[in-house]
């Protein structure tokens, strides 16, 4: 592979004519820790540029390599202006790899000088996935839903559910967490690798009803080959605050009806004519639209537009996924790891 030096930082040669780039693999990214508190402010970060237009954000697009039963790619891309860092994410999902010992989910993630277009940076980006998307519920969470929130059902156990569930627990501290998926041993093991880190009783239940029905937080990321109305509009109870995000729909056309908000990460990646999301069907038969959309979740945090107003309002936040919290989260791991000496410096040019 070339020259490879521990080193966390991309340098240029004083001819220009020699670039190196930052290279963190997993094991580097594990060694950084990122605390919870860490993951929030980076992710809140990157929101708030969005919503203050400091970011350039193009829709995701999908690689099916045979059919989307079996798994795709995405590909997400954008800029944060403030971060200076352009960035290109692509993530495989293929919900069979379990059966190889393998993860569902896995990602690389390149980082480039907007102003140049030079690399500088890339990482594993597995982890990065797990943690921006749990981050981005719970802050979700933290603008929309009721500061009293104290139960929460949670479908589905892939690695973004561990970091769902842990984030937010850290802003809510619940007295009751509900967990399901459709396979026991892996709902059981989720609910014990959360009972251990949380150092609270997780609850494992054996089917969709029991998990979500009632609870003031409810958070659907599971993993369906194809849609499905799993989720009941009828278990939501008035004042709570739902969140659908598995890539084929589980909820009911009449989801979108009871909501008195309805909140997006970004609506360019949810308008109609995309494949794939918890709410396509809605944009597409036009229960959301740009029109009865109350905001991006950016111009919430940026203070742009209102979170939620009242206990009484029962609100909807469908995050498709974003680039932004991917570079940001990228750019915090990069901070951190040249104040400790983590990291390659591998010779590009």
């Amino acid at each position: 592979m070339g020259e490879a030096r521990r080193h966390a930082g991309p340098e240029v040669s004083g001819s220009a004519r020699e670039v190196h780039v930052a290279y963190l693999n997993a094991a580097d990214v594990s060694a950084l820790a990122l605390t919870d508190d860490e993951i929030l402010g980076a992710v809140e970060g990157g929101l708030r540029a969005q919503g203050e237009g400091k970011t350039v954000i193009e829709p995701r697009v999908h690689l099916i390599p045979e059919s989307s039963a079996h798994g795709h790619f995405n590909v997400l891309r954008g800029v944060v202006k403030p971060l200076g860092f352009a960035g290109v994410k692509v993530v495989g999902d293929f919900v069979d790899n379990y059966r190889q010992g393998l993860p569902s989910e896995m990602a690389i993630l390149n980082l480039f000088d907007p102003s140049t277009g030079m690399p500088k940076a890339i990482l594993d980006a597995t982890a990065i996935t797990d943690m921006r998307t749990g981050a981005m519920t719970a802050l979700g969470a933290k603008y929309l839903a009721r500061g009293n929130s104290k139960v929460l059902g949670h479908v589905g156990a892939r690695g973004t559910a561990y970091w769902n569930v842990r984030l937010l627990d850290r802003l809510f501290d619940f007295d009751e967490i509900r967990v399901h998926s459709k396979r026991p041993e892996s709902r059981n093991a989720f609910a014990e690798r959360l009972t251990r880190d949380l150092g609270k009783k997780v609850i494992a239940t054996d089917n969709w009803r029991d998990c979500l029905e009632g609870a003031d937080i409810m958070v659907e990321a599971s993993r369906l080959p194809a849609p499905e109305p799993l989720f009941e509009t009828s278990w939501i109870k008035k004042g709570a605050f739902v969140v659908p995000y598995g890539t084929m729909s589980a909820v009911e056309l009449s989801l979108t009806d009871i909501m008195d908000k309805m909140v997006v990460d970004d609506w360019g990646q949810c308008r109609k004519g995309l494949p794939f999301g918890a709410l396509r069907a809605h944009v597409d038969s036009d229960r959301l639209t740009e029109q009865n959309l109350h905001a991006e979740l950016g111009q919430i945090v940026a203070g742009k537009k209102p979170g939620r107003q009242s206990d009484a309002e029962t609100i909807l936040f469908w995050h498709r996924g974003l680039s932004l919290s991917d570079i940001a989260l990228g750019a915090a791991l990069l901070e951190k790891a040249a104040s400790r000496g983590l990291g390659q410096s591998l010779r590009f040019l």
